[in-house]
């Protein structure tokens, strides 16, 4: 499979987030030797009322269980969203070996926006970087559920 197909299972979960009234970023993690996704999850700090339960520390969470290992070193992030400063710090724990990400965050994104996390000097861990895979529909997925929101409806 392709970054695309890929991405196209991660924008599957963010439909789930939004489905449920989360934002809708999606993430999941897959094994580039295998091409198996290990972990799948939507945006979930509403519904677990959990400030970290962004799509990208579930979904390491859940890798690092079906792996039985803190440590995901080679595998691969694909999310729909660039992440924030708190997600890339849990990828760079995680040892992931690669990023993929749709639609870039100006405002709060850390991989290639903002604070550029993995450019610190004080960063131990900087897995190789792919954004603007499938930009725009990431991207539709965010205006179309925040345009819900303004109009005061249920997404």
């Amino acid at each position: 499979m392709t970054d695309e197909d890929y991405m196209q299972h991660a924008i599957a979960q963010a439909r789930l987030a939004a489905a449920a009234g989360e934002v809708p970023v999606g993430a999941i993690i897959v094994d580039p030797q295998t091409g198996d996704i290990i972990a799948r999850a939507a945006n979930g700090p509403i519904a677990q009322s959990d400030p970290c339960g962004h799509a990208e520390i579930l979904a390491l969470r859940a890798a690092g269980k079906a792996v039985g290992n803190y440590r995901l070193t080679g595998l691969t992030l694909y999310v729909t969203l660039e992440p924030c400063t708190m997600c890339a710090g849990a990828v760079s724990h995680a040892r992931i070996g690669r990023i993929v990400y749709g639609a870039s965050d100006p405002k709060g994104g850390a991989v290639e926006s903002g604070v550029k996390f993995f450019a610190a000097d004080t960063c131990h861990h900087r897995p190789a970087i792919k954004g603007g895979v499938l930009p725009d529909l990431c991207a539709q997925e965010l205006k179309n559920f925040f345009k819900i929101k303004r109009l005061g409806k249920k997404a």
